[in-house]
């Protein structure tokens, strides 16, 4: 493996990689590159430059390392709350800095973390669910820092389910109005900047869970999309619509009931009988 011996400071601040395991050395190395991390990489137990802000290292290896800042990882570990820790230590954070995670609700949902008013991490969850999952990985992370969660009013069914994510982990959430926040752009860009603005917006606290509310118009819409997605061969029913909307079961899983279901119908008998032959 290809390790860089430190022996004098270095000018600036950075994050060291320290782990004896090639697989998440590989790993870590590749991520922070493409993260942009200036990283240094050593042996565990060498002595640390002084410009080391975090060092990265396995679970296994924690007890070999001597630093204030100390980030175990895992190979299957989250690395949006890890990509946070990092950048929040780079920027000399400290215990005391309060984490603010603004949320764009809907289907798949911007998020951006803020220290401060300071970008650490953002981008997209793969469901409204996630924002819990999220959230839950910032907290093991910073364990002594605040946490507040600010989610946007729209989409209100996404923006409930989010809330109701949220609520578990027992820190505050506000619902923040977020007219004007959503800038012109690419879908995935103009998510992230209107959850850095709500981020940095302020609304009333939320008090307990939310109850998901579904509307006609939002069951027809989705079942529009569900005869889309089968080629219009079938349209799934309501009560499976309404499942999907709650966040139970997937659209995609949702189509593959549907689909069963359209293919386990008995043939009607007037198909049957004009199927079989004629006699002579």
């Amino acid at each position: 493996m290809p390790y860089i011996s430190v022996d004098d400071p270095l000018p600036n601040r950075c994050v060291a990689l320290a782990t004896r395991n090639p697989a998440l050395y590989a790993d870590l190395a590749a991520w922070l590159r493409e993260q942009r991390v200036p990283t240094v990489s050593v042996w565990p137990g060498d002595r640390l430059p002084s410009g080391v802000a975090a060092v990265l290292t396995s679970e296994e290896e924690v007890g070999t390392i001597r630093h204030a800042r100390i980030l175990p990882v895992t190979a299957e570990g989250d690395r949006t709350a890890l990509l946070a820790a990092v950048r929040h230590a780079l920027g000399t954070g400290s215990a005391r800095d309060e984490l603010i995670v603004g949320i764009d609700p809907g289907p798949r949902p911007g998020f951006a973390v803020l220290a401060g008013d300071r970008p650490l991490a953002e981008g997209s969850l793969p469901a409204p669910e996630d924002a819990g999952r999220l959230g839950a990985h910032l907290r093991r992370r910073f364990p002594e820092n605040p946490i507040r969660f600010r989610v946007g009013r729209g989409d209100h069914v996404c923006r409930d389910r989010i809330v109701n994510s949220l609520v578990p982990l027992r820190r505050p959430v506000e619902l923040v109005d977020e007219r004007g926040t959503t800038p012109r752009g690419h879908r995935r860009p103009r998510d992230a900047a209107a959850a850095r603005a709500i981020a940095r917006s302020t609304g009333p606290l939320i008090r307990g869970e939310a109850s998901i509310r579904i509307t006609p118009g939002e069951v027809a819409n989705l079942q529009r999309l569900s005869r889309e997605g089968s080629g219009g061969s079938f349209t799934i029913p309501r009560a499976l619509a309404q499942r999907v909307l709650r966040g139970e079961i997937s659209l995609p899983e949702a189509l593959a009931e549907g689909e069963a279901r359209y293919h386990s119908r008995p043939t009607p008998p007037s198909q049957a009988r004009s199927s079989r032959a004629e006699p002579s």
